[in-house]
């Protein structure tokens, strides 16, 4: 038997070190060829580390949090043969006489670990719906394995994967699975007793620690609030016509171009909009004191995925159509969400889009994605009576809560780009006239 050794490797782009976000794994395990065995996370998205081998892990390099310089042991597995352990010590003996140590966290304090839970489920009617399967051998905030796509599953079912038994090798929860635990949790609940439960004390706290993508997100909020000269701007736009466009034109050519949301109408309104506005396609680096202005308009469109808050983004909006950007617009959503966001499809954005859909309110105050200096959020649609020449009418209102840096952004030049927004949004053809 020999080991070996996995380093954390070069991810590109000049990156010296990344911080270790969750362990798939833990000592002891058996782990197989391409199982992933943690992510790690950068400055601009999630990796997944797969194993290049088969063995059993015997050490693990870090803690869940840890930023670790790239080179440094990431994870020991025990293999059939003579592992690459000899190799691994050579290559790190110059990096051994720096003066400090490679996978030594860089954080300023070190970050309290929580405690473990105990192996409990949430209430008595998950311990019951649990209860009919095999036991599952997992701490409270231990990770299954599962792919991007049963995650999104489960997630859509308000299955707690942790309480699901996997399937698949080295225990990874398959569909199947899933559809197993559905199929016993239909089953009716024995032993427990639900009138009064809702009124029933209670004394638990969780903590959870604060890494990975979260504290990313956490991080880049608090500087942008700390940096950037905030202002929001809101004002309504009759959607009528819109949508009215919109619907006609998923009649006509839905089945063959796909359907159209209302996302792509507003990124052309953007990209028309912005023509005479092109202060506010920009990026402010405050400690160079630089402002870019720029010609081409790469739209970032926020996206919620399992891991939290992205931002993938369309290059070239102002070249692409309609249903161009449509369907880039999709195809980033499902990369971001799926995990499989390439890491150039997450920077580089000018200025960025965010809405909740049918949760968006009637207003908000987005934050901005710094260094650009503008962002355009959008609210529901809800029709509203309104009085047009005289007359009562049925209307479909939507808000748009757009937020600038008021370092660079003057409130007249917000106002007015939102205005020309709202006036091609309502005069729809207005969009495709050059």
């Amino acid at each position: 038997m020999g080991t070996h050794v996995i380093k954390m490797p070069d991810i590109g782009e000049g990156i010296a070190e990344v911080e270790l976000a969750q362990w798939h794994v833990k000592v002891g395990d058996q782990v197989v060829e391409d199982q992933v065995l943690a992510d790690v996370m950068t400055d601009k998205a999630m990796v997944d580390i797969p194993s290049p081998v088969h063995g059993k892990v015997i050490s693990l390099g870090g803690e869940p949090g840890e930023v670790m310089a790239v080179g440094s042991i990431l994870i020991s597995i025990e293999v059939e043969g003579a592992g690459n352990l000899k190799e691994s010590a050579q290559a790190a003996a110059p990096a051994a006489k720096e003066p400090a140590a490679i996978n030594k966290p860089v954080a300023a304090a070190p970050v309290a670990q929580a405690p473990k839970a105990e192996k409990t489920v949430a209430s008595p009617a998950a311990a019951c719906r649990a209860a009919p399967q095999a036991p599952v051998a997992r701490e409270a905030d231990e990770r299954p394995l599962a792919s991007p796509a049963v995650r999104k599953h489960a997630l859509d079912l308000g299955i707690q994967l942790r309480l699901v038994q996997g399937s698949g090798p080295a225990g990874r929860i398959l569909h199947e699975d899933l559809d197993a635990y559905l199929a016993q949790d239909s089953q009716p609940l024995k032993g427990y007793s639900a009138p009064g439960a809702g009124y029933a004390e209670r004394h638990d706290e969780e903590q959870i620690q604060v890494i990975g993508m979260r504290r990313k997100i956490a991080q880049r909020m608090q500087e942008s609030k700390h940096r950037a000269a905030h202002f929001s701007y809101v004002e309504e736009v009759d959607v009528t016509a819109l949508e009215e466009l919109r619907i006609h034109l998923n009649e006509k050519h839905g089945a063959t171009r796909g359907k159209l949301t209302l996302l792509p109408f507003l990124v052309r309104a953007m990209v028309v909009a912005l023509r005479d506005f092109p202060q506010i396609n920009a990026r402010y680096d405050d400690e160079a004191q630089v402002i870019t202005r720029h010609g081409a308009v790469h739209v970032g469109v926020a996206t919620q995925s399992d891991v939290g808050l992205m931002v993938p983004v369309v290059r070239h909006a102002e070249a692409r159509s309609l249903w161009g950007n449509a369907e880039e617009i999709a195809r980033l959503a499902q990369a971001a969400r799926s995990g499989k966001a390439a890491r150039d499809e997450l920077s580089g954005s000018t200025i960025t889009l965010t809405s909740l859909g049918a949760l968006g309110g009637i207003v908000s105050t987005p934050v901005l994605n710094l260094p650009e200096v503008a962002i355009v959020g959008v609210n529901r649609i809800v029709e509203r009576p309104m009085v047009i020449k005289g007359q009562i009418v049925i209307r479909k209102m939507m808000n748009l809560s757009s937020s600038f840096d008021h370092r660079v952004v003057d409130g007249m030049d917000a106002a007015q780009f939102i205005q020309a927004i709202r006036g091609l949004l309502e005069q729809p053809a207005t969009l495709f006239v050059e």
